[in-house]
């Protein structure tokens, strides 16, 4: 299961430029606004699209264990703005199936990959911040934020620019603990990269043993033991597949001994009276 990383913040608040400090072949980087990167340089692995059927499969082919989507808000609204002449609300519902199948598709690709989400935010008349959505679908049922165990938001103050990597009590912003050492950390997706991979031990091989599936629990009362001695429920020897029948075995002789039928109760008490 990859991870999956969502960077939330407004236009010109370092975003993209967060992305300055991966080499030109770390990335696959899917440039959904088509716009120039905000530094020198470009990426090797590099596509301008705001096709999902492309990105999915850019993703699954992608040769490095970094992507990165930028600007991804302009899937939803791209294709918001090329279906305005529909009407009612099924585009809606279509718009925000395809964002969260993308979203949702990640958890596919192998463990080792990291897939970085880059969106702008929305601020509501509260002042409370979450991501950049097209309807309300997606907002009231599903959750963006809820698909991302980490969310960091983009900060800048005097010039300064900085993740916010924990909830301010107005923000959907949140990171496991011990992931981060501060509440605030340098605007370097790289650093971001580095730390997500030795915390989840993700340069290390998964062996065989790692996820073989734990002995089944006893049950309350119960030991365990079955067919090699143990004890069955409520202290009655447990049946074991194979076992034979102590009556209606062959003898040596080649005949069958027939199985002991229990006498009838009130046989047994006029028996025991004439006795």
């Amino acid at each position: 299961m990859a991870q999956a990383v969502l960077i939330i913040g407004e236009s010109g608040t370092g975003k993209s430029a967060s992305l300055r400090n991966f080499a030109k072949g770390e990335v696959t980087y899917f440039n959904v606004a088509g716009k120039p990167l905000p530094f020198k340089g470009r990426f090797l692995h590099e596509m301008v699209t705001d096709s999902y059927r492309k990105i999915k499969q850019g993703l699954k082919d992608m040769e490095t264990d970094v992507a990165v989507i930028d600007d991804c808000q302009y899937l939803m609204a791209n294709e918001f703005m090329r279906r305005s002449d529909e009407r009612g609300y099924d585009k809606f519902t279509e718009i925000a199936k395809n964002f969260w199948e993308l979203v949702t598709m990640i958890a596919s690709l192998p463990f080792n990959k990291r897939v970085y989400f880059l969106s702008h935010l929305d601020t509501d008349d509260n002042g409370r911040q979450k991501v950049k959505t097209i309807g309300k679908l997606l907002d009231e049922k599903i959750t963006i934020e809820g698909l991302f165990t980490v969310v960091l938001k983009t900060k800048v103050q005097d010039g300064k620019y900085s993740f916010a990597t924990q909830n301010n009590g107005n923000d959907t912003v949140k990171s496991p603990m011990g992931l981060f050492s501060a509440n605030e950390i340098p605007n370097d997706l790289k650093a971001v990269d580095e730390a997500i991979v030795k915390f989840y031990e993700l340069d290390t091989p998964i062996e065989d043993g790692d996820h073989r599936p734990s002995e089944a629990p006893v049950m309350a009362g119960v030991e365990r033991g079955g067919c090699e001695g143990g004890i069955g429920f409520h202290g009655h020897e447990p049946e074991c597949p194979g076992d034979e029948p102590t009556r209606g075995r062959p003898d040596p002789n080649g005949e069958v001994e027939p199985p002991k039928q229990e006498e009838p109760r009130r046989q047994r008490r006029v028996r025991r009276e004439r006795e």
